[in-house]
């Protein structure tokens, strides 16, 4: 990815954020040709595989291996290449794509809009895969999975005057989720176990329908490993105002 003008003493009207076109063309070229590879390799080997007594998957190595030739090759071939493209389209699907201004930053992924304004944003911050926006009262605005380019998305944000953190400010006020546990009230409670269920269930839905519920709680999740840890919201002192 790239910003354009991200950096400098006066910013834009709209900094631009979005995947290099040579990483773009790499992702839509290589995928499918590694899979059209993998396919030719698979159908080479198979005839081995099914001869060994010992290799698992017997079964679907025999059935590839009987199929006449050069038919198998291609079909094989075509296969790869079908899948190799099915992994573009699903890495196209992940880029973060962003239009950050200095009152309202835009963010895409997927076809999906999501919009915060300056005005409202506390803090703003990589979480692994996530791009995470916090408000006045230390709740998320914005927890955004998706392939973005950190360096660019700090340059942008910092240039039109959003707070920009390396980390997590409030990291440290985590703790882990366990039922039953007595600073929670019955009903965060219960929607703590409604997610871990999710969670372990692979729902992406409804684990996000269930965060935003126990934000209204104010309290804010996060999981590591599908276990889950919480904090709650919290008031942050005025700005002191500039002299």
């Amino acid at each position: 990815m790239s910003a354009e003008d991200a950096a400098g003493k006066t910013a834009p009207p709209t900094t631009r954020i979005a995947p290099a076109t040579g990483s773009r063309a790499l992702v839509w070229a290589g995928f499918p040709v590694l899979g059209a590879a993998l396919g030719w390799l698979l159908d080479a080997v198979a005839g081995w595989v099914a001869a060994l007594p010992w290799a698992p998957f017997q079964g679907p190595f025999r059935l590839i291996d009987s199929f006449p030739e050069p038919q198998a090759t291609i079909g094989a071939a075509l296969l790869g290449l079908v899948a190799g493209l099915l992994l573009a389209l699903l890495a196209e699907h992940d880029y973060v794509h962003a239009a950050v201004g200095p009152a309202r930053a835009t963010l895409t992924r997927g076809g999906r809009h999501h919009i915060l304004h300056r005005a409202n944003v506390a803090a703003v911050f990589p979480d692994g895969k996530r791009l995470v926006a916090l408000g006045h009262r230390t709740e998320e605005l914005l927890r955004l999975k998706g392939d973005f380019d950190t360096g660019a998305f700090a340059a942008a944000f910092r240039a039109h005057g959003y707070p920009w953190q390396d980390t997590d400010p409030h990291a440290g006020e985590y703790r882990r989720w366990v039922a039953g546990l007595p600073d929670l009230d019955a009903a965060a409670h219960t929607l703590l176990k409604a997610r871990a269920h999710a969670l372990e269930k692979n729902r992406a839905d409804d684990a996000a329908q269930l965060r935003e519920e126990l934000a209204a709680l104010g309290i804010v999740v996060r999981e590591e490993k599908k276990q889950q840890f919480f904090r709650r919201t919290q008031d942050l002192p005025a700005a002191e105002p500039e002299a």
